[in-house]
């Protein structure tokens, strides 16, 4: 009797474990089965002067497919690079996750990389111009895009922050949804630990910070011409309750102006951090997920379909 006890515990041991081994193959196959890519780019931007790389997220099923796909533009931070939202955030399997389990359609994802832009035509930099002129008819030509309003979104951090809600507001016609995490926006004056302070997007001609230039470009200069249109931009914003540049405070401003005016379209998150990969890699998937509400869904292709993958190189995928 207790031998026969013994080897019911033992059978149903194996069973368990057999189910186990059975999960994680379905797990593997599944994972191996979404066969997203990273692939790396380059265009020649005469508004900059140099090259501008970008990394392109490519969903499954795009090259079997005869879609035009939404397209997020996301920006980075001062200091970083195309490759920091697929190394620092997880980019690749986030953007996976959120399409499998239909939380967000399958779309591109382009993320360029220029190091110092804030995405404006100020200063020496032409990063505004380089964005439309250069990098999106790059985009347009290479992939099956929905290259109209409806198909676009851009989001960004810190300084790419800036520049998303720059780019937003001043080309409403053009960008479905919009999203900035911890967005260098400050209403008034830089503080002193900003990169604004620094930026050849906002000296003057003796290579000193300019607030001159700097209210000209900001935000609050664009909000009366963006309100006489009827057009609005849904937007998403982030931050961390802590942010040691207090973009917390100038977050909740902004969205205190926009919500006046447009109060079912902007959203605001202050969360636990600082300004941090921790706040924007956790916030990301929740962005995403607000920006393609507003987006269309993949369509067949009105011209004629090509990969777009051609001019493209591998690059590796993100831890």
């Amino acid at each position: 009797m207790l031998a026969r006890s013994y080897e019911s515990r033992g059978e149903f041991m194996t069973r368990q474990l057999a189910g186990c081994f059975v999960a994680l193959f379905a797990m593997i196959a599944a994972s191996a089965a979404f066969a997203s890519e990273i692939h790396r780019e380059t265009v020649a931007s005469r508004s900059l002067g140099q090259d501008m790389p970008f990394l392109v997220y490519v969903p499954d099923g795009y090259v079997e497919s005869t879609e035009n796909y939404p397209v997020l533009y996301l920006l980075h931070g001062i200091g970083d690079n195309e490759k920091t939202w697929t190394e620092r955030a997880g980019l690749r399997a986030k953007a996976d996750k959120l399409i499998a389990t239909g939380v967000i359609p399958r779309a591109l994802i382009v993320m360029p990389g220029c190091s110092r832009c804030w995405w404006t035509d100020s200063g020496k930099e032409k990063a505004e111009t380089a964005f439309w002129s250069d990098l999106v008819p790059a985009v347009t030509s290479r992939y099956r895009t929905i290259d109209r309003r409806e198909g676009r979104v851009i989001a960004g951090l810190s300084a790419g922050g800036y520049g998303a809600l720059h780019l937003a507001l001043k080309y409403p016609d053009r960008f479905a949804a919009a999203a900035a995490f911890s967005p260098a926006i400050y209403a008034d004056t830089p503080p002193a630990a900003s990169a604004a302070r620094t930026s050849g997007a906002f000296l003057g001609t003796d290579g000193q910070f300019n607030l001159a230039v700097w209210t000209e470009q900001n935000y609050p200069r664009l909000l009366g011409r963006y309100f006489e249109q009827p057009k609005r931009v849904p937007l998403y914003l982030v931050s961390g309750d802590n942010d040691r540049l207090g973009i917390a405070f100038e977050a909740a401003l902004c969205f205190k102006r926009l919500f006046e005016k447009q109060p079912e379209l902007v959203e605001l998150r202050v969360v636990d951090g600082d300004h941090s990969w921790a706040v924007w890699s956790n916030a990301v998937d929740d962005a995403m997920a607000y920006l393609f509400r507003f987006t269309d869904r993949p369509q067949i292709a009105a011209r004629p379909s090509r990969n777009g993958l051609a001019q493209s190189a591998p690059y590796p995928p993100s831890p």
